[in-house]
């Protein structure tokens, strides 16, 4: 596996986990504001689940990684 293709990898795997971890903790709003989406969350906290996709999906990457370069699958043809 090359960087480039290492690094292909990380960044899907970081979308499909920030796509998991974001109905985290989500509550609506109270009350809402005129302006407001009535389905906005009260505090989205998207700096923690950046942070929470980023951990998830290094661990995720480095299980593919670990995998892919040991040769128990091939990606390759035969």
């Amino acid at each position: 596996m090359s960087w480039f293709q290492g690094i292909v990898a990380y960044v899907i795997i970081w979308w499909m986990v920030l796509f998991a971890v974001l109905p985290l903790g989500v509550r609506p709003l109270e009350k809402g504001d005129i302006g407001h989406a009535a389905g906005a969350p009260a505090n989205p906290r998207l700096w923690f689940k950046a942070g929470l996709a980023t951990l998830g999906a290094a661990v995720l990457w480095l299980g593919f990684y670990l995998l892919a370069t040991s040769g128990l699958i091939s990606f390759r043809q035969p």
